[in-house]
């Protein structure tokens, strides 16, 4: 069966719901799957708990959906950009965990690898480590530490943005646009992935392919891109 579908409505038709827990890829602007994100508002599904670095900017993004409040939670690291995300979680309007970045990617990749927890000295004796079980370990030189417990992460949906992609998924993202795309990409009982171009089965070579095409459900061609700006900072132009 073909992965490949016409459009991203077609792409997410049967695997979008209502109160889905949505692992997305992308760090701000970059690597963000902006199809996809557009084809869940457009399904006007609500109560959405989004596993993302963060929530774009307003009215990019995920920050598209924050607008239509279909978003009900965030677990996220990076929130700052985002007036509407601050405005709705300061009114108690949106349910935020927050979640240090690098344990964000472990979560993620722990799904994806089938592990449930893990322990990490990463939040200890912060509000992050609220909650937790706390249980000491020792290091190489036999040094007791405190450790908190985290969870993986196990999505309904991925949804991601890669670079180039052959016929059977195996995808190769850009760069810095690989950010979170490839552990949120694991996790999801079901991957789609949005990409910029399509190969035929054997046109990349297998040291290229940063995910392998058995993670990759559907599909969808997203080209072409408008390049967005999150911040424009310029200076007067000097005389000459």
């Amino acid at each position: 069966m073909s992965k490949i579908f016409p459009n991203a409505e077609a792409a997410l038709e049967g695997v979008i719901a209502n109160d889905l827990l949505v692992a997305a890829g992308g760090f701000g602007l970059c690597g963000i799957p902006e199809r996809l994100l557009d084809a869940v508002k457009a399904s006007g599904v609500t109560g959405l708990t989004f596993a993302s670095n963060n929530a774009g900017i307003d009215n990019e993004g995920i920050g598209k959906l924050l607008r239509t409040r279909q978003v009900k939670k965030m677990i996220s690291s990076y929130v700052g950009e985002n007036k509407e995300f601050e405005r709705q979680f300061l009114s108690g309007e949106l349910e935020v965990e927050f979640c240090p970045q690098g344990t964000l990617a472990e979560r993620m990749r722990a799904g994806g690898a089938g592990i449930p927890g893990f322990y990490t000295k990463t939040g200890v004796g912060t509000q992050v480590a609220e909650g937790k079980e706390h249980k000491d370990f020792a290091d190489h030189d036999g040094v007791m530490s405190t450790y908190i417990l985290e969870r993986g992460i196990f999505a309904d949906l991925s949804i991601v943005k890669a670079w180039k992609a052959d016929e059977t998924g195996n995808l190769i993202f850009r760069k810095t646009a690989r950010n979170f795309n490839q552990p949120a990409a694991t996790c999801g009982k079901v991957c789609v992935a949005e990409v910029e171009e399509i190969v035929p089965a054997g046109a990349l070579e297998a040291d290229e392919i940063h995910l392998p095409g058995v993670f990759v459900n559907r599909m969808i061609l997203g080209a072409p891109y408008d390049k967005k700006i999150e911040f424009r900072t310029v200076r007067t132009r000097e005389d000459a």
